[in-house]
This record gives structure tokens, C-alpha cells and sequence, in this order.
């Protein structure tokens, strides 16, 4: 069975042009506001895990390299995030009744949509939880045994 791949104007997406300088705005704005986060996120749990194992005495370094699973988790996460939003612009959308009338607020009464509506991603954000968690009760365990 053929894979069914996504069309972006017409163009698949390897070759994906935006049409003006507002679409490429558009899509650089989805990409830092909405994966950014979560790769900034692991970035940052890295560099905690890196402080810890560094600076720490040897007890730690438990503790340090749970925050490197950590950031590594979130970086699996992030990644799968932004291949569930590259389908974003994708031609098969803008069909669809939830594009053609999206529920418009104050600030975009007669301005042009861009992509799809945003829908937050649940999934991101039950799996990034359950896994903070499950690393959170690691940590506490950790922590009462040093």
C-alpha cells in the first residue's frame, strides 16, 4: 500500500514554497512559539543535568543523569511534536468545515488564515506530563535515599 503523502499548493513537501512573505512569517512564528518550546525545554533540562553532573559530589550524579533521561525524553517528545505540525499548510485542510470556519476572536476579524487553526496537541501534553512525573517520583526517590 502506498504511503499517502501530503500536498502543500500543489507540491509535495520536500518542495514546499510558501506563496508570500506573510505565509513564510506565518510559519517560522508556529515553528519557534509551538516546537521551540519544547525543544528549549529539553535544552535547558540538559543544561541543569550537565550543572549537577559537574559541580556536584559523586552522590549526585544519580540525580544528574535522570535529568539527562529527562531532556532526553522531552527531546523525543519535541521532535515528534514538530512532525505531527508540519502538516500544517498541507492542501488537504483547507477543505475540511473546522478550516473554512474557524471560531475568529477581537484581533483577527478580516485578517488572512494562515494553515490550519491552532489546536493545542494533547497527546504532547499527556505524554510530556506522564513523563515529568514518572521523573519527578524518580528524583524524590533519589533524593531520600542520598
Amino acid at each position: 500500500m502506498a504511503k499517502a503523502h501530503h500536498y502543500y499548493h500543489g507540491q509535495r513537501s520536500y518542495s514546499f514554497y510558501p506563496a508570500d512573505v506573510n505565509e513564510l512569517v506565518e510559519v517560522r512564528a508556529r515553528q519557534r512559539t509551538f516546537d521551540g518550546a519544547y525543544g528549549r525545554s529539553a535544552l535547558s533540562t540538559l543544561g541543569y543535568a550537565l550543572t549537577v553532573l559537574r559541580l556536584f559530589d559523586r552522590r549526585f550524579y544519580n540525580i544528574g543523569i535522570v535529568y539527562t533521561a529527562l531532556s532526553g525524553m522531552i527531546f523525543a517528545i519535541a521532535f515528534m511534536r514538530q512532525r505531527h505540525s508540519l502538516h500544517d499548510f498541507a492542501d488537504s485542510y483547507w477543505a475540511r468545515p473546522s478550516f473554512t470556519s474557524p471560531i475568529r476572536t477581537v484581533g483577527q476579524t478580516g485578517k488572512r488564515v494562515f494553515g490550519r487553526p491552532f489546536v493545542t496537541a494533547g497527546w504532547v501534553v499527556v505524554s510530556l506530563a506522564v513523563v515529568v512525573a514518572a521523573v519527578e517520583i524518580g528524583l524524590l526517590v533519589l533524593i531520600f535515599q542520598v
